[in-house]
């Protein structure tokens, strides 16, 4: 990957809002290859391990190009597993990111399962804060959100200023229906996560996912039962 030039906040958010309009109807590819281009070494990709479609795109258009994952010591093996799997097998460089503090030590600070007691600031410990810290190196980071998974990404930017982090934002797939995403599965023979096979739509944490039902949006198996519906990575 390239040097990028070091760049001011302002300079950042300029650039984002500027792509944001430019790229909107680009394909996924162009997005990245945007991304990789004007931040090189400075440019990051997160993912869950849902999938590995953004991965793949960006490996791409940059061999090589860092894959951020967050493991919060709460994962399904199966989602530790496509992470494996995607380090092996992808030209990608896997970075795992973990929080400062292990579940058996988060539990004798908080008391055991904090994620059904205060899922927020269990969110709080174990992704915002190590993500926010594995960000620092990074100008931009790319994401797989996309806007028909649920209300709340309706109106995602495929590139946006994220002014929490004050980095770049890109979620080249923004535009992207599930439909798009099988597609690509399908065609590139892209790593997935077993579960998405086995009636989860949207994979996180196992205590605080559970499989959809027929006609619930993606987004449903998260936190069902309660008000939440974003972990706090995204807003």
């Amino acid at each position: 990957m390239t040097t990028a030039p070091e760049r001011t906040a302002a300079e950042l958010q300029q650039l984002a809002e500027e792509a944001g309009r430019a790229l909107e109807n680009a394909p996924a590819l162009e997005i990245l290859r945007w991304a990789t281009g004007t931040f090189g070494g400075r440019f990051c990709v997160t993912s869950s391990m849902e999938d590995a479609v953004v991965a793949h795109l960006a490996s791409r258009a940059a061999p090589g190009v860092d894959v951020v994952f967050l493991d919060t010591g709460y994962h399904f093996p199966e989602t530790i597993g496509t992470r494996d799997a995607v380090d092996a097998v992808m030209d990608v460089n896997v970075i795992t990111l973990t929080p400062r503090r292990t579940v058996a030590e988060q539990d004798a600070e908080h008391g055991p399962k904090l994620h059904d007691r205060d899922p927020d600031l269990c969110c709080a410990l174990r992704k915002v804060q190590p993500l926010e810290e594995g960000l620092t190196g990074y100008d931009a980071w790319a994401t797989g959100l996309r806007r028909d998974e649920s209300p709340t990404r309706a109106n995602t930017p495929v590139v946006g200023w994220d002014a929490k982090r004050r980095k770049v934002k890109v979620s080249p797939i923004a535009r992207w229906t599930q439909d798009d995403v099988d597609a690509y599965v399908s065609e590139h023979g892209v790593l997935t996560n077993p579960l998405l096979s086995d009636g989860y739509a949207s994979v996180g944490c196992a205590p605080c996912t559970r499989r959809v039902l027929d006609g619930e949006d993606a987004r449903s198996g998260r936190w069902a039962g309660s008000n939440k519906t974003e972990c706090g990575l995204h807003g």
